[in-house]
């Protein structure tokens, strides 16, 4: 009998020992993942740029063109829509939606033509080939041509199942978070 109930003591000494470390690692995990928010850094799940750790910097001066950027999405339908079909991430921006990684293609007084593709000032934007349909078989309907406006740039990912400014149009600056910078990243 004794020696059942030295088990039970180990056993449960060792359901202790591990709850404490599992504890331990739950904790540390959560300062790791508030530092790194804080820090500027966040990770990236979609497939329009590499996946893996990418860093806020800041910017100080108006984006550009071939600007890679952190940029939370405006409060639109197309956006609304874009979250309900599944489009966007829940994260940290007004919305509630996580910041996009997109290239600058266009600022304001720029002319955007979308057609099959999309070229800016007459030049062609390389994989910038329109689709018709989501992965789902929903229809897409593309953002019509124009002049970017003043306070807004034009966003592009040559990945092309990609939900940029081909489909939502221009969006403010004001959403602009910083260049996005990659610190340990994944392109398959």
């Amino acid at each position: 009998m004794t020696a059942g109930v030295g088990t039970r003591r180990v056993t449960t000494a060792q359901r202790r020992r591990a709850a404490a470390i599992l504890s331990a690692a739950t904790f540390a995990a959560i300062v790791l993942v508030v530092t790194a928010l804080a820090g500027g850094y966040r990770i990236n799940l979609t497939p329009s740029e590499p996946l893996g750790l990418w860093r806020f910097v800041p910017l100080d001066r108006p984006a550009a063109v071939d600007d890679l950027v952190f940029i939370c999405p405006p409060a639109t339908a197309e956006m609304r829509e874009a979250r309900a079909r599944g489009y966007l991430r829940p994260g940290s921006c007004p919305d509630g939606v996580a910041p996009l990684i997109k290239t600058v293609i266009a600022v304001a007084g720029q002319h955007v033509e979308i057609g099959a593709d999309v070229s800016v000032d007459g030049r062609p934007v390389f994989s910038s080939r329109l689709a018709s349909r989501d992965g789902s078989d929903r229809p897409l309907v593309p953002f019509t041509s124009g002049i970017v406006p003043p306070g807004y740039v034009f966003l592009h990912s040559s990945f092309s199942g990609s939900y940029d400014s081909r489909y939502f149009g221009p969006v403010p600056t004001s959403g602009i978070l910083g260049l996005a910078q990659e610190v340990l990243t994944y392109a398959p």
